[in-house]
């Protein structure tokens, strides 16, 4: 499967010190810091799309926050007016910058030879807005991505463009983020070839990139930073669907990296890999259960940072006054309402809202807790006849009884939540046949049942 684009187109944390900016900050922010995702948002039916600057953090590198109420933190006022695929780098001096494709929407035949830029000093502020020119040819400039070339004493900018008939990975080169060099090709394997990525990991360069024929993600390896001195050595990294905009992100602790990509369909949806051998190229698909992107979340541009940047950012944008609960046993599902019944369904959905919860203090029981809709104020989930539905709080006793329930550890697993029933103390929350209901669950309950009924209230 090709995407619409393509269509279109035709060890440790010191050892990946190299990949976002300076070797010594990137080693100590990975040593006990966290990260920030840059991305923009699209859903299935595009009600979800916005194309300016979103940012998430997490601190583990797999469970995100989306900050500003997943708003964008800065929106482009030149050119297309949009952007996509942002991407931060920390620069030497510990600063950032922020590149992203000038593109609002998803018209893949426009011809831009322009990239969005803004200067930031901590990602609460964002200044010195510009584009830059990368070349003067008919084509576009997709998914631009920097790092450090020591041997240059330069920033290198790779993004997509095409060259001798289809896409190929390009080069400029800079100091300032302002003037580039000419653009050069840095990567070209005789076929269309999108969404470029760089680590350096134990002295070896990887280039992981996009393979715009077959839509599945392919390793490059060099011993230096040097245009055309890349070559293959793995093929094929698929979730069994097409998959694009590669990432290569260190765990913070242990000899373990992950490679993020992204798919169109359904269109939104990310996959995560993991590795103890970034060399070897063998690497393990995540379960959904051990990862939850950022709600619509769309191209990955992942940056590790220290812990005390990641509470600023919080302290700035804020966290979401919503929460999303996914399915233990499903998870790649998630509660939500549908035509006013309480189910699990997977993710992403339209519309995206049915599955943002505001979990106040429960309606009879303040030490409890309930389920109130965001896209529909006032309405909450309340089991009837043992099944949930989203209702309005008519005033009564026995709706407020009905829509309460208290938060224990997970029965499944305990890290992890199920919700017991405020006036059925005996029953809890769980999903049959995806549909949301209450059922007699203890401690002699099959596997199953426990599985059904175990959540993790994220974001």
């Amino acid at each position: 499967m090709i995407s619409r684009r393509g269509l279109m187109a035709g060890t440790a944390a010191a050892a990946v010190a190299g990949v976002l900016g300076s070797r010594a900050t990137a080693r100590a922010q990975a040593a006990s810091g966290g990260y920030v995702m840059a991305y923009f948002t699209e859903s299935p039916s595009m009600t979800g799309a916005d194309y300016g600057l979103h940012l998430a953090v997490s601190a583990d590198g797999l469970d995100w926050m989306p900050l500003n109420q997943n708003n964008p933190v800065v929106t482009p006022t030149a050119g297309t007016g949009g952007l996509r695929d942002p991407f931060v780098l920390r620069k030497q001096d510990g600063r950032f910058v922020v590149l992203a494709t000038d593109l609002k929407g998803t018209d893949w035949s426009l011809q831009n030879q322009y990239v969005h830029v803004w200067d930031s000093a901590d990602l609460r502020g964002f200044t010195g807005y510009r584009r830059i020119k990368l070349h003067s040819m008919a084509t576009h400039s997709w998914a631009p991505e920097a790092f450090w070339d020591p041997s240059r004493n330069q920033y290198a900018i790779i993004y997509s463009a095409a060259y001798g008939g289809h896409d190929v990975i390009m080069v400029n080169y800079t100091t300032d983020f302002t003037t580039v060099s000419a653009a050069q090709v840095f990567f070209d394997p005789g076929h269309a070839t999108i969404d470029g990525t760089m680590a350096t990991i134990g002295g070896v360069n990887y280039l992981y990139v996009k393979n715009n024929t077959n839509s599945t993600l392919v390793g490059q390896r060099s011993g230096s930073l040097a245009a055309g001195g890349f070559t293959t050595y793995k093929t094929g990294i698929s979730p069994g669907r097409g998959v694009e905009a590669p990432q290569i992100v260190p765990a913070l602790s242990g000899n373990r990296w992950y490679l993020w990509g992204d798919t169109w369909s359904p269109n939104g949806r990310f996959f995560c890999w993991e590795t103890t051998d970034v060399g070897a190229g063998n690497w393990t698909l995540l379960n959904d259960r051990a990862y939850t992107q950022p709600l619509n979340s769309k191209h990955p541009g992942i940056t590790p940072i220290t812990a005390a940047e990641r509470s600023a950012l919080v302290a700035q944008w804020g966290a979401p006054a919503w929460r999303r609960l996914k399915s233990y046993n499903f998870p790649d599902r998630h509660v939500r309402h549908a035509d006013s019944v309480g189910r699990i369904d997977a993710y992403p959905f339209d519309p995206y809202q049915d599955q943002l919860w505001k979990l106040v203090p429960g309606l009879a029981d303040a030490t409890g807790v309930s389920f109130e809709s965001v896209n529909y104020p006032g309405r909450y989930l309340r089991h009837s006849n043992y099944e949930l539905h989203l209702a309005a709080d008519d005033g009564s006793a026995s709706f407020k009884a009905d829509a309460t329930f208290h938060q224990t550890a997970g029965l499944a697993d305990a890290s992890w939540s199920s919700f017991r029933s405020h006036n059925y103390p005996d029953r809890y929350l769980r999903h049959y046949s995806y549909v949301l209901r209450i059922d007699p669950l203890g401690s002699t309950s099959s596997t199953v049942d426990k599985q059904d009924a175990t959540f993790r209230v994220g974001y």
